[in-house]
């Protein structure tokens, strides 16, 4: 069949624009799909271009349907990547500089982890599912959507800031293995639980009021616990800090409330609903 408008294409290699058939939708078996009148591409299934040695994306895609998978590539850049994904899309393992050229919206999760960037300037703004970009080397997270509908995870970063992130997470938020004093600019709203131990933490000020499953600040360099959320669905951890009393303790707790390993010298401000710890 004969196409009116021709298909644009980029070089896999060098990224230099190109025009071609439909024989080569067929070599990386895409089959359901629309040409649109400014040679971009719908396509009504999920794409994978997983693991095939390229430095850009072959097509212009405008809008997939279903997954888009590119990761474990040598991808220098996002253009030609859809506009829109109704299901995941996964851009992990690459040699990206930054997002730019990605999607705005991901109906299912979104995996940009492994590339070292600097930034997520280029995001998607919404994301339906979760949100990983740990083992990259972020100061901050600016550029990240502002609604994350499952889980964010940013451990293993450089992170000094947690400005610029999302303002609503449904499920945990994870900032483990980072270099933030405090959290300053988290989410104010957390569906899960909240994780950020290992870092260098000598304030929980920006905390969220209330976690729905468990927190856990330890392995911290925390004096105080000034900050801290007041209600914890799930268990407390603050173990392995400098604590020298449990002033600033969460009102309620649901499961556990560990602070071991720490340098308390008064107790008699560690006593919450009727329970020591």
């Amino acid at each position: 069949m004969k196409i009116k408008t021709p298909l644009i294409c980029y070089d896999t290699k060098t990224g230099i624009k190109m025009e071609s058939d439909e024989t080569l939708l067929e070599y990386y078996n895409i089959f359901k799909y629309k040409i649109n009148n400014d040679g971009s591409l719908n396509v009504f299934e999920g794409v994978s271009l997983f693991d095939r040695e390229l430095k850009y994306i072959p097509f212009e895609f405008n809008y997939v349907g279903g997954e888009f998978y590119c990761g474990n590539n040598n991808l220098e850049s996002l253009k030609g990547g859809p506009i829109s994904v109704g299901g995941d899309f996964f851009c992990g393992n690459n040699k990206l500089p930054d997002l730019k050229g990605g999607p705005s919206y991901v109906g299912g999760n979104f995996n940009c982890s492994d590339n070292k960037l600097p930034d997520l300037e280029g995001a998607p703004s919404y994301v339906g599912g979760n949100f990983n970009c740990y083992g990259n080397n972020l100061p901050d997270l600016k550029g990240a959507p502002s609604y994350v509908g499952g889980s964010f995870t940013c451990t293993y970063n450089n992170l000094k800031s947690l400005k610029g992130g999302p303002s609503f997470v449904g499920g945990y938020f994870n900032c483990n293995r980072n270099n933030l004093p405090d959290l300053k600019g988290g989410p104010s709203y957390i569906g899960g639980s909240f994780y950020c131990s290992d870092n260098k933490l000598k304030s929980l000020k920006g905390a969220p009021i209330s976690v729905g499953g468990d927190f856990s600040c330890s392995n911290n360099n925390l004096e105080s616990l000034k900050g801290a959320p007041s209600y914890i669905v799930g268990d407390f951890y603050c173990h392995n800090n400098n604590l020298e009393s449990l002033k600033g303790a969460p009102i309620s707790v649901g499961g556990n409330f560990n602070c071991y390993d720490n340098n308390f010298t008064d107790f008699r401000d560690s006593f919450i609903e009727g329970y020591w710890y």
